[in-house]
């Protein structure tokens, strides 16, 4: 009971535009990744116990489930929080997301950014709400090419707009770490709906993603 009472008041501090952000590790999950840590470590030819070491287990694993906390949210409903009927029908952009993913490939970082538009259809969205959305599903397990069809899909199925233009560019640690070690490339991936099928519609997305306001 007292542990509801808890949750409940961390809740309502906690409670941002219309949905509830708890940061809270869990103990049980956090324990259970700590211990596999301190095996790898040993593998690797350290020793856990000595000074440096002693809780790098348990930073890992918090560390982990920081950086998957996407699991626990809902873009959806983050949408959803903040959707407003008007009659607007020129593109809304959002340019130069930051994204920080995980490959689910090597576990190691990609970084880059996101750009997306859309074209509302009689609703619009609060437009913090497009960056949320981009981290949902960036801080999962991911590879670049899903992450931006899923940013695409949830706009789409959500607002129901004219039409939705995702743009991701990000640097692989996977490329530039280790295997080809290329340290300077940049892959770049694309999802388009409706109105972006557009040749014109398409190209004046691109030009105002690629243009400065300096």
């Amino acid at each position: 009971m007292e542990e509801n009472k808890e949750i409940n008041r961390m809740a309502e501090e906690n409670e941002v535009d219309g949905y509830v952000k708890i940061d809270r590790y869990n103990p049980e999950k956090i324990e259970r990744i700590a211990s596999h840590y301190s095996e790898i470590l040993s593998d690797l030819g350290e020793d856990p116990s000595r000074e440096g070491l002693i809780k790098t287990p348990e930073r890992v694993a918090k560390a982990l489930q920081f950086l998957t906390h996407g699991y626990d949210l809902k873009p959806e409903e983050i949408l959803k929080s903040a959707m407003f009927k008007e009659e607007y029908s020129q593109m809304v952009l959002v340019k130069d997301i930051e994204v920080y993913s995980m490959c689910e490939h090597h576990l190691l970082p990609f970084i880059g950014k996101a750009h997306v538009a859309y074209i509302p259809n009689g609703h619009i969205v609060g437009l913090s709400k497009i960056p949320r959305v981009v981290e949902a599903f960036a801080r999962r397990l991911q590879v670049q090419e899903r992450l931006t069809n899923e940013i695409r899909d949830c706009i789409n199925k959500t607002l129901n707009p004219l039409g939705v233009a995702v743009v991701i560019e990000c640097k692989h640690l996977c490329m530039s770490m280790r295997g080809i070690q290329k340290q300077n490339s940049v892959t770049t991936t694309s999802a388009f709906t409706g109105a972006f099928a557009n040749e014109r519609t398409r190209a004046e997305f691109l030009q105002l993603i690629t243009a400065s306001l300096d």
